[in-house]
């Protein structure tokens, strides 16, 4: 019996081991079940995919599937990140979505991601119910299947180009002509992902220019471990950005939903300092109120922006699955996670890396500044704050032992801090005095222990980091 999980967003598997085309076909056969059940399979379906291996392919044998189980299907004519891909579910009125995708992992990985109606992460509801009809699909053989060909002639696949609608949207969320003429250099890395080329589109006819790297289909995603936007993977941008002439570094994942941001002295800019910017550019120069949502792995200086700014702040386990529906059912102004996405109302409940680029530049051309002198003034309003992770590893066989280790370990300091609680919201956290905090959890997408730490300092996070290596019993 195949075993098939959805992990934080979507099912991820390698290729050719678990991630085939008999798989995927069972996957679509239980989705096209659970569109039928929510009684949304009339509204249709949006296929798309990524730049991986054979992504195109799968996405096509999705289509099939759906057709054949008289659901129409919009299949993208080309590779597009997966916020272009849940936008259009909603802009469209469809029942739902698929996105071909392992988004960050490595290259031997593809994935499997479900948007409903409303342009979000599937909640575990309906993650949960697609997991339980496989067993009972794959015993009968009941996987309905059509050729794209037949499907496309006979009117249930069309193909789509989502592009302009899409940029037009997420253009018109900030000031495109005042990012255009800004006058600004920027340096762009999509990490051979489904963005490649977007941005840059979108900010062509003014003063602004743009010089893109690694903007270009390559499934081996060369160079780098994976198509994650954090800076081990970014050496070569900011290498670039060192050397002068740039004013900031923009960064994309695999599929477009997660960013990356470099400063203009090379400095990479951590995923909690870059959700903390945008929180701050929505409050001081947007002007916006309302609930914030973070996940339990981002910084809190949230937390303190929440409280000078009067807004309150909603804490969910990591996964958009959790931040989307809190962010909707708070009409929240953005949510956030340490992973590098990023969410604004008005917008759909989905991580975009795309608009969160150019929400960055919006912020310096509306205030003048560049990012270091932006995270100046953010570290003048709530103090500083440091972060790093480590990811390390495991096997399956593992993950007990580990897991019982941390449960069982009692602390009373870490880094010199004292431990003053701990809970398991999301994992294990340890809350330390003065408000920092280190936390392991596993990896809902990988073979990873996470070990995260936030702390006044540099130095403070790493010999955090190296405590919580050693409650876990693990090394790098």
């Amino acid at each position: 019996m195949t075993d098939i999980h959805f992990g934080t967003d979507g099912w991820r598997a390698l290729i050719a081991d678990d991630f085939t085309f008999e798989n995927v076909r069972l996957v679509a056969q239980a989705t096209a079940e659970w569109l039928k059940r929510d009684g949304v399979a009339a509204q249709g379906a949006v296929v798309g995919f990524d730049t991986r291996f054979l992504s195109g392919s799968f996405a096509a044998a999705v289509a099939e599937v759906l057709a054949a189980n008289d659901i129409k299907v919009a299949l993208s004519s080309t590779f597009l990140p997966t916020p272009a891909l849940s936008y259009t579910v909603r802009e469209r009125k469809a029942g739902g979505g698929v996105m071909i995708t392992a988004s960050h992992n490595p290259a031997r990985w593809n994935g499997y991601k479900v948007k409903p109606w409303f342009g979000g992460s599937a909640p575990p509801e309906v993650t949960t119910a697609i997991e339980q009809a496989i067993p009972a699909i794959e015993t009968s053989g009941r996987v309905a299947y059509i050729p794209l060909d037949e499907a496309i002639a006979a009117g249930h696949v069309e193909r789509i180009d989502v592009r302009n609608a899409y940029l037009k949207a997420i253009s018109n969320f900030v000031d495109i002509e005042g990012i255009r003429n800004a006058g600004f250099n920027v340096l762009i890395d999509s990490m051979f992902g489904a963005a490649q080329g977007w941005i840059a589109r979108t900010l062509e006819g003014g003063t602004t220019t743009v010089h893109e790297i690694h903007g270009e289909r390559n499934p081996a995603f060369p160079g780098i471990r994976a198509p994650e936007p954090i800076a081990p993977n970014l050496g070569e941008s900011m290498a670039l950005i060192a050397d002068g002439g740039y004013d900031v570094g923009l960064s994309t994942d695999g599929d477009g939903d997660r960013f990356g941001l470099i400063d203009e002295h090379g400095r990479f800019i951590t995923q909690l300092q870059t959700f903390a910017l945008l929180v701050y550019y929505f409050l001081e120069v947007r002007g916006e109120r309302g609930p914030i949502v973070r996940s339990v792995t981002m910084t809190k200086m949230i937390d303190r922006l929440g409280e000078l700014y009067d807004c309150p702040v909603y804490e969910t386990p990591v996964g958009f699955k959790f931040l989307g529906p809190k962010m909707t059912e708070s009409d929240g102004i953005i949510a956030g996670e340490e992973s590098g996405g990023y969410a604004f109302r008005g917008h759909v409940p989905e991580r975009d890396g795309l608009l969160s680029a150019l929400c960055i530049l919006d912020f310096m051309a509306k205030t003048g500044k560049r990012p270091s002198e932006l995270l100046a003034e953010l570290y003048e309003r709530v103090g500083a704050h440091e972060y790093d992770r480590v990811d390390i590893t495991v096997r399956d066989d593992e993950k007990a032992a580990i897991e019982e280790r941390v449960k069982s370990s009692a602390p009373t300091e870490i880094a010199g801090l004292r431990v003053e609680s701990r809970d398991q919201v999301d994992g294990y956290r340890f809350h330390l005095e003065g408000g920092w905090w280190l936390l392991m959890r596993f990896s809902g997408t990988e073979p990873l222990l996470r070990i995260y730490a936030e702390m006044p300092s540099g130095e403070l996070v790493q010999r955090a980091l190296a405590s919580g290596q050693e409650i876990a019993g693990v090394t790098l």
